[in-house]
């Protein structure tokens, strides 16, 4: 049996005087956008199964589901959507990281002068970047099925920055689970716990028609709180509640994707330094 190929990598910049982890990070996040270069499949699927999803619920599902105060199902649905495809981006993040670790480049990685933050650093710009696509394409399909901002610039941009931010604490998750996790088999439980994470929030379902414990458990999701607080400054209908949550969702949009930064941040790095140990 041949010898596992390790993925080429391009030469990490040491030039004296410079921040390695800023140089080290910028040529492996290079080394990510390359990688999309050459097999853009994933990405292209991806993005296509975002798009679909947006075209069921529009055209499929709209007309069984009342907009909750009336308005229309479009906005309504749209900031639910952009806040799933945050969270179905955990599954990218984690095939990644597990893919570097099986082919061996994480190793490489960590048996040359690179700053020890930096492979970590890159996953999370690159995958931001792609984040931002992803947002950006979703935003133009909204716009092409009758989907409007009614907030103002100022308040659409904030909206889009909270996405964003729950995006890049979702990176960090992706990034843990994908150390922490070999093989194929790991990969797919993550992919198939994205779907009971973002529909058990506020995204599709009001949590006061749930069960009282679920509907608790669904008021208090983080989803739940930057989809609340993105309707809110999209100016688009959403669910209304009296769960103290409910009434402070633009402030835990904020602070739910601190938290989660705080608590898997650490917990990677910490990881990262201690593989193969």
């Amino acid at each position: 049996m041949s010898a596992p190929t390790v993925a080429a990598l391009p030469p990490v910049d040491l030039t004296p005087g410079r921040p390695t982890l800023l140089a080290d990070s910028s040529t492996l996040t290079w080394r990510g956008l390359a990688r999309w270069r050459r097999d853009p499949g994933p990405l292209i699927a991806s993005l296509g199964f975002n798009i679909l999803i947006v075209l069921m619920f529009a055209y499929l599902f709209g007309g069984a589901l009342q907009v909750p105060g009336g308005g229309s199902y479009r906005e309504f649905l749209m900031p639910g959507i952009f806040v799933m495809t945050m969270v179905f981006g955990i599954s990218l993040t984690t095939t990644a990281v597990a893919e570097d670790l099986d082919r061996g480049v994480t190793d490489r990685l960590r048996s040359m002068p690179v700053s020890p933050l930096a492979p970590l650093v890159a996953r999370a710009v690159a995958d931001m970047l792609f984040a931002l696509v992803t947002l950006a394409v979703l935003l133009l399909t909204g716009l092409a099925i009758g989907w409007r901002s009614h907030g103002g610039a100022g308040a659409t941009l904030g909206a889009v920055g909270l996405i964003l931010l729950l995006r890049f604490a979702l990176v960090w998750v992706g990034i843990f689970l994908g150390l922490v996790t070999r093989g194929q088999t790991a990969v797919v439980a993550v992919q198939t716990l994205e779907f009971p994470l973002g529909f058990l929030s506020n995204a599709f379902v009001a949590p006061s028609t749930m069960p009282a414990w679920l509907g608790a458990v669904a008021a208090w999701n983080p989803l739940s709180a930057t989809v609340g607080a993105a309707r809110e400054l999209f100016g688009n209908p959403g669910w209304t509640g009296e769960s103290w949550a409910a009434q402070h969702y633009p402030w835990l949009a904020v602070v739910w994707p601190i938290v989660l930064v705080g608590i898997f941040l650490p917990l990677s790095v910490t990881r990262y330094r201690r593989l193969g140990r």
